[in-house]
């Protein structure tokens, strides 16, 4: 946990992602990012300086494997109250319009409903479990799919929410996450969208494993351009 919360505290000073009297919402999928996300915010409320409120907010999108016991066990163990939704994203996804290509389209109904779910409970954060290997593949994404030298911003304020998001696990590899539920036996939910494994995400996180093995701090050197070279990354 001190690797994950050395990681986590830099990315929020850097980019002044907590203030003193803030309700966050993090977001809890279940996996292994957000599981570690939401224990690493428990612990920093014990020192943390500036003083924040937490919950877990979660949306079931209808697929069979999602388990709604498992994560309020998991919210039960360290005490933050947890908030589900159900969702028709499965049925509009894949049912309905029968997406190819379904991620964007998934992760802007989850937003959706997260976001009515924080303004309901008088958040005005919310935490996404976005590590340092999505930023990466998000940009390889960006710039071989669409010709956009672009990625998710480590914080965003959202005009018509009047909600900031936040994504502290930015700094963190997901390497230290596989190891901190390895060390740690944490149980994570089952994958339960069929994309898992096959998209085109997926390929990047290949790709970028297949170029490693030649250039071994190609990481840390796309991670810096990013750093250098985007607005959005610069507070």
């Amino acid at each position: 946990m001190q690797k994950i919360l050395s990681h986590m505290r830099k990315a929020i000073e850097e980019y002044h992602m907590i203030e003193a009297g803030d309700k966050i919402a993090i977001c809890l999928s279940g996996g292994k990012d957000s599981i570690t996300m939401l224990k690493a915010f428990k612990n920093l409320q014990i020192f943390y300086p500036k003083k924040f409120e937490i919950i877990a907010v979660s949306v079931n999108p209808g697929f069979e494997f999602f388990d709604i016991n498992f994560l309020k066990h998991i919210c039960q163990e360290v005490n933050v109250p947890l908030f589900i939704e159900n969702s028709n994203a499965k049925e509009i996804v894949f049912d309905i319009r029968k997406e190819k290509n379904p991620c964007s389209l998934c992760a802007n109904l989850r937003r959706g409903v997260i976001n009515s779910i924080a303004i309901r409970e008088g958040c005005n954060k919310i935490a996404l479990g976005h590590n340092q290997d999505d930023v990466l593949e998000t940009f390889l994404l960006n710039l071989l799919y669409t010709g956009n030298i672009s990625t998710f911003s480590p914080k965003s304020y959202m005009d018509r929410s009047k909600i900031t998001l936040i994504r502290p696990l930015i700094y963190t590899p997901e390497k230290e996450i596989k190891r901190f539920v390895r060390k740690n036996s944490i149980n994570v939910m089952p994958k339960v969208c069929p994309m898992d494994g096959t998209s085109k995400r997926e390929d990047m996180k290949n790709l970028i494993y297949t170029l490693s093995k030649n250039i071994p701090m190609i990481r840390a050197n796309i991670f810096g351009a990013i750093q250098r070279n985007l607005d959005d990354w610069k507070i």
